[in-house]
């Protein structure tokens, strides 16, 4: 190396080009979609409340492994189908593509954006869709649900999260579940768990938001999914992990906070962080 030379320029360079290669790569509907296998009669269900089309394949690590390594029946609640109406039509078909893609169910909610404002502008239309939320959540009797965190920074997350916690609020005090909050566009303040995947579920997620393209062909953010699954374990190992200690040696990962829903309140499901490994089960965090 010659003398002067910064011996990152090479390492940054790599990931400069691999972002660039990732962004020409083909989007839309993989030619041949995998065949998910049938799930059993009896699985778990799953409920993951996606404020818009890509939020599945954006926080939906840890539900693809229940899926895959635990045989749980994952359903894609669509809670909108983004505030356009002229590209609904187009969006819910590339949500199918992207669940496809990755073996969820998928189910539609309300199809309209669900603002906070609305809850004190709208009540009326607010308490019809949070009625029709409690009466899925009662049907399907979910073991674990998935939504996003109280301060998730976009109106259609923080949306969402009130109504799924409304809803649940109209449930008899018997009703139980784990939830799982998750975070995208605001940084959780207390997350409590880092999950790794595998190098081929990120593929496979990767793949499965480039069938969003309309979405990503004006932001690329399917190229950059990586990278932010790889900055996760950065702040997951100081966050959740112990401050100070080693970090993990995971490559990819996805913050989440567990909490339980029991007796009509949330309740803490873990009194420290815990970090899940790709080599272990994930059924161990719901037990």
């Amino acid at each position: 190396m010659k003398p002067g030379t910064n011996p990152f320029k090479q390492f940054v360079t790599a990931h400069a080009r691999l972002f660039r290669s990732g962004i020409r790569l083909p989007l839309g509907r993989p030619p041949k979609l995998p065949r998910r296998p049938p799930m059993p009669g009896r699985a778990p269900k799953v409920l993951m409340f996606s404020p818009h089309p890509d939020d599945e394949c954006i926080v939906g690590a840890l539900a693809l492994r229940l899926l895959r390594e635990a045989k749980w029946n994952v359903v894609n609640v669509a809670v909108s189908l983004g505030s356009n109406p002229d590209r609904q039509a187009v969006r819910l078909r590339e949500l199918k593509d992207a669940c496809d893609m990755l073996g969820f169910d998928l189910a539609l909610s309300n199809r309209v954006t669900l603002r906070p404002e609305i809850r004190r502008q709208h009540p009326a239309r607010w308490r019809k869709a949070v009625k029709n939320t409690a009466r899925m959540l009662a049907r399907t009797r979910p073991r674990v649900i998935f939504l996003p965190h109280a301060n998730d920074a976009h109106p259609a997350h923080v949306g969402t999260h009130r109504l799924v916690l409304d809803a649940l609020k109209l449930l008899p005090a018997a009703f139980r579940c784990c939830v799982v909050e998750t975070e995208f566009w605001g940084q959780m303040t207390e997350p409590n768990l880092l999950v790794e995947s595998s190098i081929a579920d990120v593929a496979d997620l990767t793949a499965a938001l480039a069938c969003h393209a309309g979405e990503v062909r004006r932001n690329p953010y399917h190229a950059r999914l990586p990278a932010w699954l790889m900055d996760n374990v950065r702040r997951g190992a100081e966050q959740v992990g112990r401050r100070g200690g080693a970090a993990p040696d995971f490559t990819f990962a996805t913050l989440y906070r567990l909490r339980h829903w029991s007796r009509g309140r949330l309740a803490d499901a873990v009194r420290t962080g815990q970090l899940l490994s790709k080599t272990q089960n994930p059924i161990t965090l719901f037990q």
